[in-house]
């Protein structure tokens, strides 16, 4: 199976990590979603990051659906989600305030290296800009509560929150401060330590 998308996109990373943690042997191509657009579309033409090639050509694309059938295709000793249906509910609820981070910090990206700055609309950038706190504001309470596990294995939950935490301290460094999120800073920095994120750079 082919993972198409760079490892600088969240999402990507995110597939790469899961499928090394699983036990999944994926070729990696690099193919940029904006340098490499018509060679994106040749493999799918919605040009989604990341997309996943199946052997028999089938295409699957979303990182959340692609981590869905890996996880299907895994022994169950290798999942990455609990089991138990109260710890299942909290890792969702982790991995959406990651996912959702991950999206405020992709559209606060693209506003400012895309569009022309005579054209963003600040209220909406503002916006935005809540959001993306509200996000890692969440997160840091939930570790309050319960933190997640650094005993030398990572599941999903972490897994997102590690790789959102360091794609939005790439792009939009200025929104993040480790002091005002010391939990989430310290477990992403365990997280980077591991072999499976040291072996998946942020290209």
């Amino acid at each position: 199976m082919k993972l198409i998308g760079m490892l600088d996109s969240p999402y990507v990373r995110r597939v790469a990590i899961s499928a090394k943690r699983l036990g999944i042997s994926l070729e990696h191509q690099s193919v940029s979603v904006f340098r490499h657009f018509e060679q994106f579309q040749q493999i799918n033409p919605v040009v989604k990051a990341p997309t996943l090639v199946l052997d028999d050509g089938e295409v699957l694309m979303d990182s959340t659906l692609i981590i869905d059938y890996l996880e299907a295709l895994a022994s169950p000793g290798k999942r990455l989600m609990p089991a138990d249906l109260d710890q299942r509910l909290r890792a969702l609820r982790l991995i959406g305030l990651g996912l959702a981070a991950c999206e405020k910090s992709v559209q606060i990206y693209y506003e400012r290296s895309l569009r022309p700055a005579h054209i963003q609309f600040e209220p909406w950038v503002e916006r935005v800009e809540g959001q993306l706190s509200a996000a890692y504001s969440a997160l840091e309470r939930e570790l309050e509560k319960q933190p997640l596990k650094t005993d030398g294995s990572i599941a999903q939950d972490g897994i997102t929150l590690a790789v959102a935490w360091s794609f939005t301290n790439l792009v939009v460094p200025d929104q993040v401060e480790a002091a005002q999120f010391p939990l989430i800073s310290a477990f992403t920095a365990y997280a980077e330590g591991l072999e499976v994120f040291v072996s998946t750079p942020i290209e």
